[in-house]
């Protein structure tokens, strides 16, 4: 997987779209963030997933382990691109776009007016 197909897959959710977030690519959906790519050396993404999805997915790929600390232990997955293959990938991502939305949107973003189709 590269950095090309990991926002490729982030950006094919509906809905979401991409910021930025302490220096690196975050991808949002209502405000909320589901990914963010390149932290800390561009060979890594990050999916938020809850700690039991975590659980399931580092016992099943060895791609994957937990952030630092905190947000580690509240699911925030590490992805390591080059080991990563994009069923697998797209899988995760799915999971943690799937949680953005069951949060529903941030109040800065339920506050914008939405965007006439």
């Amino acid at each position: 997987m590269t950095a090309r197909g990991f926002r490729r897959i982030a950006l094919g959710m509906t809905g979401a779209f991409e910021g930025a977030h302490m220096g690196h690519a975050d991808f949002r959906v209502g405000g909320r963030i589901f990914a963010t790519l390149g932290y800390p050396d561009g060979k890594w993404g990050m999916v938020a997933l809850t700690p039991e999805q975590q659980e399931t997915a580092l016992r099943e790929c060895e791609a994957m382990s937990p952030a630092t600390g905190a947000w580690g232990a509240n699911g925030a997955t590490m992805v390591r691109l080059s080991e990563i293959d994009e069923e697998t990938l797209g899988a995760a991502m799915t999971m943690a776009f799937q949680n953005a939305v069951v949060k529903g949107p941030t109040r800065s973003a339920a506050k914008r007016p939405r965007p006439r189709r």
